[in-house]
């Protein structure tokens, strides 16, 4: 079978390769187009492959909410240069994807690799563009939430994302923004003392007591002495800003 240039144009736009890569694939199909867009996609599984054990520490990170505002997610889409991460088709890929976690409503990363996306799995969709690009791609978190209201941000540079719930209806837009806002600046571990988690106080007061006791300290004060400890640990820990939490 022959094939036209409008037929290298079409597996271009399907695919998302090179003019040079489809033209090839074309060629080796003998012009069959189903059979080049197979061609395509095992060179995406190929490239992935050999390209496996590089680090894929550049991307974006994005994160969306639901038109009713009671379920967020974010994705982090991996590569491997800043270059690519900036590139406007990578984005939109990534953002693609977002989507289809709010539409889904996905539980998990697992679920999100598992949905179909114009026909195809996103994880399958995640190594051809592996191969279209070139560079490792992948699909490396998922995080969602379920409140009464979710914010979330995108620090500019799509580089640094957050998502905050509140359980409370009607939150004020501006205060939420502040707080998600805050969160991607500060990256406090909790709204506030209080908040922390209990199994993370007991063990730090059990890391202090055992502490203090190998240094002989007296054991009827180690309660004390420990509860000082833990208040140094946190001390160095940031806190979203109690004004901001007024109203809530």
């Amino acid at each position: 079978m022959s094939f036209t240039t409008a037929d290298v144009v079409k597996l271009r736009k399907v695919t998302g390769a090179g003019m040079m890569d489809c033209k090839g694939a074309l060629a080796d199909a003998d012009g069959n187009f189903e059979r080049a867009v197979e061609i395509i996609r095992e060179k995406g599984k190929l490239v992935a492959n050999k390209r496996a054990d590089r680090d894929a520490a550049e991307g974006v990170v994005l994160a969306k909410v639901s038109a009713d505002k009671k379920f967020g997610a974010m994705v982090v889409l991996n590569c491997e240069t800043d270059f690519v991460a900036k590139n406007e088709n990578f984005v939109a890929f990534a953002d693609s994807i977002l989507n289809a976690a709010l539409e889904n409503n996905a539980d998990s990363l697992e679920t999100l690799k598992s949905i179909n996306l114009n026909g195809r799995a996103i994880d399958a969709q995640v190594t051809e563009q592996t191969g279209v690009i070139g560079e490792k791609i992948e699909l490396s978190y998922y995080g969602k939430i379920n409140a009464e209201t979710v914010i979330g941000y995108i620090h500019p540079g799509n580089k640094l994302a957050t998502l905050v719930g509140f359980n409370k209806a009607g939150v004020d837009i501006n205060v939420a923004k502040d707080v998600a806002m805050q969160v991607a600046a500060m990256a406090p571990v909790a709204v506030d003392k209080d908040s922390v988690s209990p199994a993370v106080v007991e063990k730090e007061l059990a890391i202090a007591k055992e502490k203090f006791r190998q240094e002989g300290k007296p054991e009827a004060m180690l309660d004390k002495i420990a509860q000082g400890a833990l208040n140094k640990f946190f001390s160095g820990f940031n806190f979203v800003e109690p004004d901001l939490c007024k109203g809530w």
